[in-house]
């Protein structure tokens, strides 16, 4: 007697519909699990035969079958599978195997997920919306998970979602029988304790509190249009810190394929809380530089699971003295910086994670950060060897990657205001512009596998959207004379075209990309030098 169920395996964000086989057979009385399963799998023998033997049924055929040899099969047997949410569609099967009158058409098409207790309960597993897209994108068309994750599961159309709280209640359904009754199920995560933390303390944060420093703020409003990388250096005390925590203000909200995009790579964080609905505000993270190189990048003993890179997906990833993280974190950071992903190989686990966040990296001059290039001002005690060895830290191929740098200059007592070009604008007339500007890129990169100037690979911007010729002299200049690297020249590009897009420009030319090469290499912003629409703007 042979049954078959299905449930979901992920590697990484990736989804692989696994058929949970088992066979009741006569001979030696036992049960082998094969297939490659991790631990918690393997553990699953004892907790679904307790389930099995614990929940009361109407049939007697109801039972796990102690006078038979069970070999449970998870196909195919070349992929790893880790997770105790294999239980629920493990019992079942051994279920559906020894009692015909569980319909085969029933599990045809439908996929199992959730962890069972000794008593036949369903607990929540993580990962769920990960694991119903993939199941959808691979023809299945029904789904059981546990009841607090119906929300998540029904984020995915086009599917029949069942929200379960019991083994007994699942076959139940299958079988075309009454439900019975069953406890509810405790969701993973409760209500947050401190409720005075998080990222909803950021709402309350505006753009217009930061006083001066005009160019860092049209250099943000730049990042922010074209999700660019975005380097602040400056002396404690500078604003640094203030200015990064109001980008997020600056972002629009996500799409509706990017709140998917995003909520999976949460779910699998197991971080959604109960009940939630889509995350649709670009999220912001700020890990301090002593976390753990895991925390940061992703992985973790056991299960493999996403860090704050990821966790930053299409939204801010801010890190505070950058200089002062790990040299192996710094590194690490080429990969998601140019490829917009992380990936983690370690033993039989490889898995990548999606990281198109938009870096925002804040640095003292020193480490004492009293260093300024104003004498009056200057109070640094380091040596500048010292100050040579701290800025060593970011190293070349990293900062390479950076696409806008700004020194960011303490506002002096009374000086706030006093330019006759600065008019303080809030987060929500600045995200109006940005909002504009990634329009006019949704549209120009329609069809195509990216969404931002900053994605954009540079073979096809120089191919389908060039400069000016003028402007491309230039750049092709800066290139031959060593000012720029090839990459840097790309990035550039990148640059001047979200410097038109704010614009409103068809077609960046010579005075966008002077602006894209002054953000790059943290030269001052003349407002002589910046588009004609801008110098409105500030004037």
């Amino acid at each position: 007697m042979v049954a078959t169920t299905h449930t979901v395996s992920l590697q990484g964000t990736v989804g692989h519909v696994v058929d949970v086989q088992v066979d009741l057979a006569a001979g030696v009385v036992g049960t082998s699990l094969v297939g490659r399963p991790d631990t918690s799998i393997n553990e699953a023998r004892d907790r679904c035969k307790a389930a099995i033997g614990n929940t009361v049924f109407d049939s007697d055929k109801r039972r796990w079958p102690n006078t038979r040899r069970v070999t449970i099969l998870l196909s195919p047997t070349d992929l790893p599978k880790r997770g105790p949410h294999f239980d629920l569609a493990i019992a079942v099967a051994v279920l559906a195997a020894a009692d015909p009158t569980i319909p085969a058409s029933s599990l045809r098409g439908t996929a199992l997920v959730g962890e069972l207790t000794l008593d036949g309960r369903v607990r929540c597993v993580p990962g769920v919306l990960p694991m119903v897209m993939a199941a959808a994108a691979r023809g299945i068309h029904t789904v059981f998970v546990p009841e607090p994750q119906v929300d998540e599961a029904r984020m995915v159309e086009g599917l029949s979602v069942f929200g379960i709280r019991s083994l007994g209640q699942t076959v139940a359904l299958l079988a075309g029988e009454e439900v019975p009754d069953a406890p509810p199920v405790e969701a993973m995560t409760g209500p947050p304790l401190l409720t005075w933390r998080g990222e909803q303390r950021l709402d309350d944060l505006d753009l217009a509190d930061v006083l001066g420093i005009p160019d860092t703020r049209y250099a943000v409003e730049v990042a922010a249009a074209g999700g660019h990388h975005l380097l602040l250096t400056g002396p404690k005390g500078s604003g640094k810190t203030t200015i990064a925590e109001r980008i997020p203000g600056l972002l629009p909200d996500l799409t509706d394929a990017e709140s998917l995009e995003l909520t999976a790579v949460h779910s699998l964080c197991g971080s959604l809380p109960p009940g939630s609905t889509r995350i649709v505000r670009p999220p912001f993270r700020n890990p301090h530089h002593s976390a753990s190189r895991s925390g940061i990048l992703g992985g973790g003993t056991g299960r493999v699971r996403p860090g704050d890179v990821s966790k930053a997906h299409l939204g801010v990833l801010f890190l505070d003295e950058f200089p002062l993280f790990p040299s192996d974190v710094v590194d690490a950071l080429r990969e998601p910086l140019e490829a917009g992903e992380i990936s983690i190989s370690r033993g039989e686990d490889d898995a990548t994670f999606p990281a198109r966040a938009m870096f925002v990296f804040a640095s003292n001059p020193c480490r004492c950060g009293e260093y300024h290039p104003w004498a009056r001002d200057h109070r640094c005690t380091c040596s500048e060897q010292a100050r040579r060895e701290y800025r060593a830290k970011v190293s070349g191929p990293v900062a390479d990657r950076i696409d806008i740098t700004r020194f960011v200059e303490p506002v002096r007592d009374g000086a706030a205001g006093s330019l006759p070009y600065e008019r303080p604008e809030s987060s929500a007339e600045v995200r109006v512009r940005v909002a504009e500007a990634r329009r006019r890129q949704a549209e120009r990169y329609a069809g195509l596998p990216w969404r931002l100037n900053a994605h954009a690979p540079g073979p096809v911007l120089r191919e389908e959207w060039p400069l000016a010729p003028a402007a491309a002299s230039r750049l092709e200049d800066e290139v031959m004379r060593a000012r720029l690297t090839r990459r840097g020249a790309v990035r550039a590009h990148r640059v001047a075209w979200s410097v038109a897009d704010l614009a409103g420009l068809e077609r960046p030319g010579a005075e966008e990309l002077d602006v894209a090469l002054r953000l790059r290499s943290a030269a001052p912003l003349l407002v002589g030098s910046l588009p004609r629409s801008v110098q409105g703007r500030t004037a």
